[in-house]
């Protein structure tokens, strides 16, 4: 495990070079990982999203502290895609984070390239993604996070018992709740990720 993680980290992209891939993709209205239109369109919505969240997400000054107050370097390795509207919603406030967080850097990876990893890693036997691997100097996992909060988990936990699956309703009804909540319930999961030791 030790060696597949430093062997993720060392060909990981960071922030801005995943920006990059994205605004790219949307360009030539591409995605990654295998072709859909459908996946197609959300990669360019979820640009758009991200590029909004890049400039008003907000990380309240009591969480940043906790985060600032991180003693020991580690590594947030993300298991992503541009196509992942959770994704979307979670990386800007990661990246907000470890922009002012001294001892956290942040690293993306690409689901579809990276499967060795990711099955390391699954939701309920899923690939869902993003799952965010905090890993120390030494390669030790010290907690994970994703691919959603608890709270935005309970409502599509809650939406499938009700409706047998996640259709297109569910995805409008998740996109207000996130524009509602405003990345408050990633920061308090991620928070306590930090202060509960695995």
């Amino acid at each position: 495990m030790k060696t597949l993680l430093e062997k993720s980290i060392n060909k990981a992209m960071d922030y801005t070079q995943y920006n990059l891939l994205f605004k790219q993709l949307v360009k030539e209205e591409r995605t990654t990982g295998e072709f859909s239109q459908m996946k197609v369109d959300y990669t360019k919505l979820n640009f758009s999203r991200t590029k909004r969240l890049d400039k008003t997400a907000k990380v309240s000054e009591e969480a940043m502290e906790v985060f600032k107050s991180v003693s020991d370097k580690q590594t947030w390795l993300v298991i992503s895609e541009p196509w992942c509207g959770d994704a979307a919603q979670t990386l800007p406030f990661l990246n907000k984070i470890a922009q002012e967080a001294d001892n956290i850097d942040l690293k993306i990876v690409l689901r579809d390239d990276n499967l060795e990893l990711m099955n390391q890693f699954l939701t309920n036997g899923s690939q869902s993604i993003p799952i965010v691997i905090m890993i120390d100097e030494d390669m030790n996992v010290l907690q994970t996070f994703g691919p959603r909060s608890k709270a935005a988990t309970k409502l599509v936990s809650d939406y499938k018992e009700e409706h047998g699956k996640i259709d297109d309703a569910f995805k409008e009804i998740i996109q207000v709740w996130y524009n509602k909540d405003k990345g408050i319930s990633i920061v308090n999961d991620l928070v306590n990720s930090l202060t509960v030791k695995a």
